[in-house]
């Protein structure tokens, strides 16, 4: 099948439609062959690999390559059990560094695929594959492994997260195979509250190149710290220290801009970060999207998403923008605002009328001003 999965690959990128690549593929599989050309096509910058088998939906949910390397390599697991498998990527990586590893999902054509893959990256002698329940008593008397990972599937979005709604959830694992061992890790949704989660363990914030990409909660025999924050691909980690003196001040914008990464946030670390830093850092802003420091010092650090030097401070109008940005030279913008959907394009095209050049600016709401920078990268 493989050849006709490449041969679909080709002709998608190509704009065939899909009733002609249809009649190119055995009838029986054509809408499989279709589906998994299209998920690989999409997958480009997710893995390294352009050969792996997957559905839209298993490309969805799988790890990005990058956050299941760091973790495998974190935990070096001597066995591991993933319980809701999915495509595989994540256990693929355990199963680099682990004796054994065991593979279960409740799909049958999910656990294929992760079988597949997990003969892409040459693991697949190691790993066991169970097709069912994971919480059925005839697959857990299966599994004898060192650690439990589950990265469960999110129900439609909730006033609140919980783990009774995580599917399987967390809870039922932990009681089905509390008795095997006390080494868990589950991917848990970033907002959750920590209060809600009733065991003791570390709380890990991960960013995958500037975006909050999820929380890894580890048990205490796994954990390292309360919490955590780690940017990615850097590799730059954070660690929550009860013990420091909290330096933060609030302050007006000064010279500089310093963009914190959601995942430091999350964490409750931006006075470790600060700490961190060689200068003398201020808080500006703190809103759900965009967490803003600002210093009179330029500031060189990996932990900051990104540095701005401020060029100037107007009113936070698109015409006040506008000719700001024109009167400087500046022929771009990036709005790095909070505003309703329905007003974004309009309120953007009036800032970027006229605009010539190539130098960009970054415009941030603060209060009843704009706040005008470049970038320092």
């Amino acid at each position: 099948m493989e050849e006709y999965i490449e041969l679909a690959v080709e002709m998608i990128k190509k704009g065939f439609d899909e009733r002609k690549i249809k009649a190119r593929l055995p009838r029986e599989n054509a809408d499989e062959i279709i589906e998994i050309a299209r998920a690989r096509i999409r997958a480009k910058d997710k893995f390294s690999r352009t050969d792996l088998w997957m559905d839209l939906e298993g490309l969805r949910y799988a790890t990005h390559e990058i956050v299941a390397e760091y973790r495998a390599e974190r935990v070096k697991p001597e066995s591991i059990a993933d319980v809701t498998c999915g495509i595989g990527i994540q256990l693929i990586f355990f199963a680099k560094y682990a004796r054994e590893a065991y593979a279960i999902d409740i799909d049958e054509r999910k656990l294929f695929y992760a079988m597949k893959n997990a003969e892409k990256y040459g693991v697949k002698e190691k790993i066991k594959f169970i097709h069912g329940d994971s919480l059925s008593e005839e697959v857990i008397k299966q599994v004898d492994a060192d650690v439990i990972f589950s990265d469960p599937a999110r129900p439609p979005e909730m006033p609140e997260r919980r783990l009774e709604d995580l599917l399987p959830s967390p809870l039922k694992i932990y009681e089905a195979y509390k008795h095997k061992t006390d080494a868990f890790i589950f991917d848990l949704p970033p907002q959750i509250r920590r209060e809600k989660v009733p065991w003791r363990g570390e709380f890990e914030y991960i960013d995958l190149y500037g975006q909050l990409n999820r929380l890894t909660f580890y048990f205490e025999p796994l954990a390292k710290a309360e919490r955590s924050a780690v940017l990615l691909p850097k590799g730059v980690r954070l660690e929550s220290n009860p013990n420091l003196e909290n330096i933060i001040e609030w302050s007006e914008p000064k010279k500089y801009l310093y963009e914190i990464p959601q995942s430091v946030d999350y964490a409750d670390l931006i006075n470790e970060l600060f700490h961190a830093v060689k200068g003398n850092l201020y808080m500006l802003l703190r809103e759900k999207r965009r967490i803003l420091a600002t210093s009179d010092d330029e500031i060189k650090s990996e932990y900051f998403k990104r540095a701005y030097v401020i060029a100037g401070i107007v009113k936070f109008h698109p015409l006040r923008i506008n000719e700001f940005l024109r009167k400087e030279g500046f022929g771009r913008a990036t709005l790095r605002i909070s505003i309703p959907d329905s007003e974004y394009w309009r309120f953007r095209r009036k800032v970027e009328s006229n605009l010539k050049g190539e130098k960009r600016a970054y415009v941030f709401q603060y209060k009843d001003k704009a706040i005008i920078a470049e970038s320092l990268e």
